[in-house]
């Protein structure tokens, strides 16, 4: 029987190993993911999460005013690449969960598919606006806020569907992580309000938090820290992503809102070429990961981005 999240923690005498996966573009097959599964499979991953995007469409003028929208950009289902992982390496999967692009009866339909799947473990995030623009709308009849994707999941685990006459009403049992934010989500106001929306998403039922990637680590130390200042006690994991591209030091702080150390900085602008921006990376990776393990954490949680090359040599380094 597939573990949760947090059972693996409780059993572990050690940090555990992690990492999550960018589904591969539509048009491309299994291999892709197998490509960045493989060779971390020697540092005995207790869970792979499995990211989600909204699909990127455009709106095109088909004559006498009409607009037709297209589907430009898609990537494979969450269910089918969590079902593929899940039974090829009997590893259990975290699939991400988003609000952008689905209604509440598709969002119940894909937790009825994993549910069958013999799937436990959940990542409940809101996503991010599509691509070129700013602001995030729900679909109709969708949820508006992880909270309330979180609410309709932990009804699904009291039996509670859409349809309040159904017949079949199976308890469901996921473990659900929500996000964390060292440094602050981008949207939210102050940490206060950042810090009682996560309080409010545990008190709801999350079971533990991954945190949203971070350079400085006196940045997790300080939000673990206010976290337990307010009451939060579960499992908080670090995320951690290497820095790969020179065009990473401003892509990374617009898109996700975190600073770059100053330190990290020089040492990515005297790189020749992206190669060894790459190695500073892993080297940066490698010392954040050894104080974070000092720490205590209990998961040491990697973003591949969809390439695994870095964190495979990170991993050798830690594990």
């Amino acid at each position: 029987m597939e573990l949760k999240v947090t059972e693996h923690i409780v059993k572990a005498d050690k940090t555990l190993f992690s990492f999550e996966l960018l589904p591969p573009l539509k048009g491309q097959n299994i291999a892709s993911i197998q490509k960045a599964i493989d060779p971390l499979l020697d540092f005995n991953p207790a869970f792979i999460n499995i990211t989600y995007h909204q699909q990127e469409v455009v709106y095109e003028e088909v004559g006498n005013g009409l607009i037709k929208k297209r589907a430009v950009r898609k990537r494979p289902g969450t269910v089918g690449i969590s079902a593929a992982i899940k039974y090829q390496y009997n590893i259990p999967v975290v699939p991400h969960i988003i609000c952008g692009g689905f209604t509440r009866e598709e969002t119940e339909n894909a937790l009825i598919d994993l549910h069958f799947l013999g799937i436990k473990n959940l990542l409940v995030v809101r996503g991010d606006p599509p691509a070129n623009t700013k602001i995030f709308k729900p679909e109709p009849e969708g949820n508006e806020h992880a909270s309330d994707l979180l609410e309709q999941i932990m009804n699904l685990n009291r039996g509670i569907y859409l349809d309040e006459e159904l017949g079949n009403a199976t308890e469901t049992d996921f473990c659900v992580g929500v996000a964390g934010y060292p440094e602050k989500h981008q949207e939210s106001p102050n940490f206060e309000s950042d810090i009682h929306f996560l309080k409010k998403k545990i008190e709801m039922g999350a079971s533990y938090i991954v945190t949203q990637m971070f350079f400085d680590n006196q940045k997790y130390f300080d939000f673990v820290k206010l976290c337990r200042s307010k009451g939060i006690t579960v499992p908080i994991i670090p995320g951690l992503k290497p820095v790969s591209t020179r065009s990473q030091l401003v892509s990374l702080p617009k898109t996700f809102g975190v600073g770059m150390p100053e330190e990290l900085v020089k040492e990515v602008l005297k790189c020749k070429d992206n190669k060894a921006v790459r190695e500073v990376g892993v080297e940066w990776a490698i010392e954040q990961s050894k104080e974070l393990l000092r720490f205590g954490v209990p998961v040491l949680h990697y973003y591949t981005m969809g390439k695994s090359d870095n964190i495979k040599k990170i991993a050798e380094k830690v594990f």
